[in-house]
């Protein structure tokens, strides 16, 4: 993989349905999604203008769940809404070992840092939830979790420094592409509910009449209002030390000596709505409390003491 200067255009249709010459949510799309699949070692390699990285994953596997994230009937896997034109989908990915290595490059406009960053974990997950338009495949909103257990991180000096050079490097390419994201952000709008088709039958268990109440009762209780990213760590150990040995003649000139820090986390969680407005309700993320009541009555008084400013000028 290679990062782009500019982002790339969206990817269109979903090339599975194309390839089955069909333009909507269909027989070929449930069939792909209900592989199960098991690969033994992958390796990623990513290149950018200051440094390149490689992600090495061991024992993946990837298959189907259920909303409540549990291997179950693949006809409970999907929750189709035909008022909506909607269907949601969950997967998850699972790993025995990750290996993250990230060094700088020599012709990169920041200074070489000759540490490379690395980082080795042992069992892991993704779990994915995606809601697409039945009509076309289109991916309308999404939500992204990355689940860690115990992780033990040694960090030095010099590798947190170019931890946060590789992190610079890429804002301004995240940046583009979190522009581009927001700007093609679908809109509400209202769907024409598509025929009936024999298809329908397969998001319902055998035996049971759907019904459109119950049926969108079900779907409200886990759809993504919007899409998320989330990341949770039960249990992080980060040691940062003193790269003494490449500082030892200013570090005796000085008086001082090599120093470590040992930092403590547990049930370490990050929340990231990208396509959250200001002053919207809270009540569907992830992690809401009623102190985020607050929050909201505060955001709502800014926006609407802006909103009031533009309108006057």
């Amino acid at each position: 993989m290679r990062t782009c200067e500019e982002p790339r255009p969206p990817n269109g249709q979903s090339p599975i349905a194309l390839a089955a010459g069909q333009s909507e949510y269909g027989f070929a799309e449930k069939v792909v999604e209900g592989m199960f699949i098991v690969v033994n070692s992958i390796t990623i390699k990513i290149h950018s203008k200051a440094f390149h990285a490689s992600f090495e994953l061991w024992q993946l596997q990837g298959y189907s769940v259920n909303p409540n994230w549990q291997q179950s009937d693949l006809r409970l896997t999907r929750i189709t809404d035909p008022q909506r034109g909607e269907v949601l989908t969950f997967k998850e990915l699972t790993w025995q070992t990750l290996r993250i290595e990230a060094d700088a490059t020599d012709n990169g406009d920041q200074d070489p840092v000759t540490t490379p960053l690395r980082l080795i974990t042992n069992q892991g997950r993704i779990q994915i939830a995606l809601k697409r338009r039945t009509k076309d495949c289109n991916v309308m909103a999404s939500k992204l979790m990355f689940l860690l257990d115990d992780l033990l991180w040694v960090l030095t000096d010099s590798q947190l420094k170019a931890m946060m050079k590789y992190a610079e490097s890429l804002s301004e390419a995240m940046e583009k592409s979190a522009q581009q994201r927001k700007s093609l952000a679908p809109e509400s709008v209202q769907i024409t509910p598509p025929a009936p088709t024999t298809q329908q039958s397969w998001s319902q268990p055998f035996g049971v009449s759907p019904n459109a109440s119950s049926i969108g009762q079900y779907f409200d209780k886990h759809d993504m209002k919007e899409s998320s990213y989330h990341l949770l760590i039960s249990h992080l150990d980060l040691h940062i030390c003193d790269d003494s040995h490449t500082q030892e003649s200013g570090a005796l000139k000085h008086g001082m000596l090599g120093g470590a820090m040992q930092l403590t986390f547990r049930r370490m969680a990050f929340d990231y709505y990208p396509f959250h407005r200001a002053g919207d309700a809270c009540k569907h993320w992830v992690r809401y409390s009623e102190a985020m009541e607050t929050r909201g009555q505060w955001a709502k008084k800014l926006v609407s003491e802006f909103q009031s400013k533009i309108e006057k000028l």
